[in-house]
């Protein structure tokens, strides 16, 4: 499985993960089958808020899943509707909430609880 994870630098499985999915400076991409691990810039992360396009920001990426600390509920829709699934951590490191996905311990983001740290997501 090729899983994005939004991170605020760009040090591979070390790379400290951001606490929101669309303003993220960093995607690293993580394949779960092949071990290989690779960093992108987010080329969309300055928007309005509400107005993150995170299916084009992984368009042609091949992301299977992403792991993040928080998204709004309409990049939710999008990237389930696009047939990624959308999972929660609150772990500090890529390599961490690689574990928790690999475990089987991950928490899949519903939408009663996209944008759970910020009061007018909706």
């Amino acid at each position: 499985m090729r899983i994005c994870f939004p991170t605020e630098t760009a040090e591979g499985l070390r790379a400290t993960l951001y606490g929101h999915f669309g303003s993220a400076p960093f995607f690293t991409l993580a394949d779960t089958d092949t071990d290989l691990v690779e960093v992108r810039d987010n080329r969309g992360r300055v928007h309005a808020h509400g107005a993150c396009h995170p299916v084009g920001a992984l368009d042609g990426l091949g992301v299977q899943a992403v792991v993040c600390g928080g998204m709004g509920l309409r990049a939710l829709e999008r990237l389930e509707e696009a047939g990624i699934e959308v999972y929660r951590s609150a772990a500090t490191t890529v390599e961490e909430a690689l574990r928790e996905i690999q475990d089987k311990k991950a928490e899949r983001l519903t939408a009663e609880g996209a944008c759970a740290q910020h009061k007018a997501c909706r």
